[in-house]
């Protein structure tokens, strides 16, 4: 049966049946609003020379990074909180699931805005377990694939990229251990128990958590995980795997280059290189051989966490861009799998060959997703442009050619490979004549908006968030 016959069949059914949870998504947008209202009120109104600040007992701090990584992530979740409420009349696994969609949604919410407030190494690990377990329960609502099978091999991926960071901190203790001194894994506290001498398992311990970490930002070589997850998860739960979830990682690898500053930074240098260097060429690979776009938007992930990993690896000048780049990619993630998901629910494929000419059924969102892809890519005028610019600059300043030429080759393939793909679906000719498909105002708000703020980012930053952004890159090396 055509696609569009079943969305109207099952549209049709959905308004025949009645059900008490309408007031669901409406309460989950109030409260999603309400963080990001509460989000943004501490960031206009809280100085940044007052900072940081505490709270449970030393447990959770507001530092510049933290309170950055809560502004991204309740703007994020209001975003894609409006996308569910306007697929709600015409998404029956969306309403059939709904009240476990939200509630697992607004725990996994509530432990995202503790784990980028925590001060405690070991507590943001928990943090980071937690929220996995919530993002695999609600993985198991997708339609798509074996969504429970995809949801077990995901928790098996996060348990041992998280065994793995759990062994370095117990090098870290032995480290102590051995020069007799006690170790408390605060992250204002932990630099005192470590060594500028060489110290073979402290080096161990950094190597280990610095791998894992690295497997939870979906760095080379534990990626395998990243594109079946973000497939097979439902489209609300993919965009808050990729630009929410993605962020509590990359706290804690915040939290560890700040602990570690001065401590092994050419060790650490040279790790997140490697990894870097070998994300961008898996990245690259894969892409040319994608005919998926769920899948070929998840290895882009994987190609972003890599210019991460590299501008990391240099610190200083490309500190800014790194965190720029961050906090771009979280609204262009959101908004690609977003409109993915629109394009999904009218197809309902996610292979990329019975998409031809989706700009001409789907206006709005061709448009749309095209302007994802773009500010993917790194165009201007959009945020990610500036901030690979910044990121090259920087590494060109510490003299590291090799990662400069790498970094521009993997990109030219990735771009060339995923233009290859991308525009002949958004533009080509349709094998048959779809009449266009009405799309909803609600659903295009939160699109609109993440494009608001990746252009504003790219042209214009008002100089609270230009100052924001410099303290983050200034505590892990910028200058």
């Amino acid at each position: 049966m055509n696609p569009l016959v079943t969305a109207t069949i099952a549209s049709a059914e959905m308004e025949s049946t009645t059900d008490g949870g309408r007031w669901i998504l409406p309460a989950l947008v109030s409260i999603a609003l309400i963080g990001w209202l509460v989000s943004m009120g501490i960031f206009l109104f809280q100085p940044l020379a007052e900072l940081p600040q505490y709270f449970a007992h030393g447990y959770l701090i507001l530092d510049p990074t933290s309170l950055l990584f809560v502004v991204v992530i309740n703007t994020v979740f209001l975003g894609i909180s409006v996308y569910m409420l306007s697929r709600e009349r015409t998404d029956t696994q969306l309403t059939r699931d709904i009240r476990i969609r939200a509630g697992w949604s607004l725990l996994f919410m509530l432990v995202m805005n503790l784990g980028v407030m925590s001060n405690h190494l070991i507590l943001l690990w928990v943090l980071i377990e937690v929220s996995t377990l919530c993002a695999a329960l609600m993985m198991v609502c997708g339609e798509f694939g074996a969504p429970k099978a995809v949801a077990w091999r995901y928790m098996l991926y996060s348990s041992m990229t998280l065994a793995i960071t759990f062994l370095g901190f117990m090098c870290l203790t032995q480290s102590a251990a051995l020069r007799g001194l006690e170790i408390s894994f605060q992250v204002d506290q932990l630099g005192a128990a470590l060594t500028t001498e060489k110290d073979p398992w402290q080096r161990l311990g950094l190597a280990f958590i610095l791998f894992g970490l690295g497997g939870k930002l979906g760095l080379a070589p534990l990626y395998s995980w990243l594109p079946e997850t973000y497939e097979a998860a439902p489209t609300s739960s993919s965009a808050l795997l990729a630009a929410v979830q993605f962020n509590i990682s990359v706290v804690a690898m915040f939290r560890v280059l700040q602990i570690f500053h001065g401590f092994e930074a050419g060790f650490v240098a040279q790790e997140l290189l490697v990894m870097g260097y070998a994300s961008l060429v898996v990245a690259a690979v894969q892409i040319m051989a994608v005919r998926n776009y769920k899948r070929l938007i998840a290895y882009a992930c994987i190609s972003s966490s890599g210019v991460i990993a590299l501008g990391l690896s240099v610190g200083k000048a490309a500190a800014y861009g790194v965190v720029l780049y961050i906090v771009s990619n979280a609204f262009v993630k959101a908004l690609l799998f977003l409109t993915a998901g629109r394009m999904r629910a009218v197809y309902g494929t996610n292979d990329v060959a019975p998409l031809n000419g989706v700009i001409r059924v789907l206006p709005f969102a061709g448009l749309l997703f095209a302007g994802g892809v773009f500010a993917l890519l790194g165009f201007p005028p959009f945020a990610s442009f500036l901030a690979e610019m910044l990121i090259l600059s920087g590494i060109v300043q510490a003299g590291n050619l090799l990662a400069f030429t790498l970094m521009c080759v993997m990109l030219t393939i990735i771009f060339v490979a995923t233009g290859r793909t991308i525009f002949p679906m958004l533009w080509g000719t349709p094998d048959q004549v779809v009449p266009p498909v009405k799309e909803s105002r609600m659903s295009l708000i939160p699109k609109l908006g993440f494009v608001g703020v990746l252009t504003m980012l790219g042209t214009y930053t008002p100089e609270p968030v230009t100052q924001l952004l410099s303290a983050v890159a200034r505590s892990i090396g910028g200058t």
